[in-house]
């Protein structure tokens, strides 16, 4: 069971001055609600986005000290979120797979409820790495260097990942058919 959000930045608030880890909660309380935000889009879901969040500041906290460079730490907490979201989705596919024994069924479709929704579905029906070139890209504003830095990969195949996103998201969505 994952602390709430509210919890672990009151634990960090109630840290002493003197502290050594004072300055991971300050970025805690400053870079938190974008990890979420990052989370939730390449999850679709706010709780596990939450503890996703949580697990990447544990995992960063135990390497702190090492930290050379403060500014390099929104970009190593945007890597760790990634890594963890790439991870859970693999799990999640792999329990899915062993549970049914076949390939993964199409999830139902919630009710139409308009362009926005149906754009967020679309994005989760992408393949991971689909989504997540899209999400750094277009969400993060990010160049494509350090996306490909982020996915571990090339700079065209992150330029390929997008491409690929926007034509099934236009597929799916039914932009740019004839009439």
């Amino acid at each position: 069971m994952s602390l709430s959000t509210e919890t672990m930045r009151s634990a960090l608030k109630s840290l002493d001055q003197t502290s050594p880890d004072r300055s991971l909660a300050a970025l805690y309380q400053r870079h938190a609600d974008d990890a979420v935000g990052l989370a939730y889009l390449l999850t679709g879901d706010r709780a596990l986005a939450e503890d996703l969040m949580q697990e990447a500041f544990v995992r960063i906290a135990r390497r702190f000290v090492h930290i050379r460079e403060p500014k390099a730490f929104q970009a190593y907490l945007r890597r760790s979120v990634v890594n963890l979201a790439n991870s859970h989705v693999r799990r999640r596919a792999i329990e899915r797979r062993h549970l049914t024994g076949q390939a993964l069924s199409e999830q139902v479709r919630e009710p139409d409820l308009g362009d926005r929704l149906s754009l967020r579905e679309a994005i989760l029906h992408l393949p991971v790495r689909q989504r997540t070139a899209l999400v750094l890209r277009f969400y993060e504003d990010l160049p494509e260097g350090k996306i490909a830095d982020l996915m571990r990969c090339r700079t065209g195949a992150v330029k390929q990942l997008v491409f690929r996103a926007m034509q099934s998201l236009r597929r799916e969505l039914g932009e740019g058919e004839e009439p």
